[in-house]
């Protein structure tokens, strides 16, 4: 058919749309608990430019900790000011998928939050550094030009794994599009809090509370989509989610714990020029977790999701790193997995 064809003339009612395809457009709502949701995401909106930034002082700390301190932002970065596309996408997914109206409103809301911790990374990052990037900083000591070395590495795999998203979202269904998110933001909602609790500055403790109040949200988000969906999951579906958990413990290990080398692309001194740059962030009263407890984090995380799959009769993997026994999963392909941000 010529694209400038006139079907009007020839027929009362125009073909089928092909799908996948934002129309026809249909407002039904199902899902009780994505209303719910929606609604408080509408009431506990909030600004990264109108936290109390006058309190805080970056002259106060050395260039050592002004550089330790926004590292870890931009080690943040990574995953957090990447979300908002990685979330557009997701929400125009919904849209084609056709999903319910309060899920598409549900994921409009993680794509806001997500611009929010975004700008809350690049504020922080600006204000620390005088500048507004870490590439192409100038570093004031030896530190922070390792430091600078490590972020090249950082965003260099997280272009991989957008490279990797991009071809996975449209493949999947959201249910298992988004089943390693959930751990995801299980042990990110603990970790904000435990910053909120443990940093001195007042600006950086609001911003991690409210971080993690709308990780919790979006961990509600997630187990809301599991509730409906999971109980009609496919054995296909539930192999693929399998792998997704294992692929999710992977790429999140990098924020949440530490990045696997064996599946992270990074120079022998990247844990070593991190693991320094927390300790100075740490002495300093910014308050990054100790090793030890993001382990336990991680792995009190992955043990909550496998509770909510094994209701669902899903396999849950092997993640001896924390010693959890699962399923194994031998092979992680890059253009299988699909890496939540």
């Amino acid at each position: 058919m010529a694209s400038n064809e006139k079907l009007a003339e020839k027929m009362e009612f125009p073909p089928d749309t092909p799908q996948p395809n934002i129309y026809p457009l249909s407002w039904v709502r199902k899902t009780q608990k994505m209303e719910e949701i929606w609604a408080s995401s509408q009431r506990e909106q909030w600004d990264p430019a109108k936290l109390s930034w006058d309190t805080f002082d970056p002259s106060r700390y050395s260039w050592e900790e002004r550089e330790s301190i926004a590292y870890w932002w931009t080690l943040l970065s990574v995953f957090d000011a990447s979300a908002p596309p990685v979330f557009a996408q997701a929400l125009i997914k919904t849209y084609e998928d056709h999903e319910e109206d309060p899920v598409r409103r549900c994921f409009f809301s993680v794509t806001r939050d997500e611009q929010n911790h975004e700008q809350m990374c690049g504020l922080a990052i600006t204000r620390l550094l005088d500048h507004p990037d870490a590439l192409t900083y100038a570093p004031k000591t030896d530190l922070g030009m390792k430091l600078q070395r490590n972020v090249r590495w950082l965003y260099y795999n997280g272009a991989r794994y957008w490279e990797g998203y991009k071809k996975a979202v449209p493949k999947y269904n959201l249910s298992v599009l988004f089943s390693s998110f959930l751990m995801g933001e299980i042990a990110a909602a603990t970790i904000f809090h435990q910053m909120a609790k443990g940093c001195e500055e007042i600006v950086f403790q609001e911003a991690f509370r409210l971080i993690g109040r709308d990780e919790g949200r979006h961990m509600a988000i997630c187990m809301a989509l599991m509730e409906r969906d999971y109980p009609d999951l496919t054995d296909q579906d539930k192999d693929t989610i399998t792998k997704q958990i294992r692929a999710g413990y992977l790429f999140l290990s990098a924020v949440l714990f530490e990045p696997p080398v064996e599946f992270w692309d990074l120079p022998e001194d990247f844990i070593p020029v991190q693991q320094q740059a927390e300790a100075v962030a740490r002495a300093a009263g910014f308050g990054i977790p100790s090793r030890e407890t993001k382990l336990e984090n991680w792995r009190n995380a992955m043990l909550n999701l496998k509770g909510i799959l094994d209701r669902y009769d899903t396999p849950f993997p092997a993640i001896p790193e924390v010693g959890i026994s699962g399923k194994e999963i031998l092979d992680v392909e890059m253009d299988e997995i699909i890496p939540v941000f």
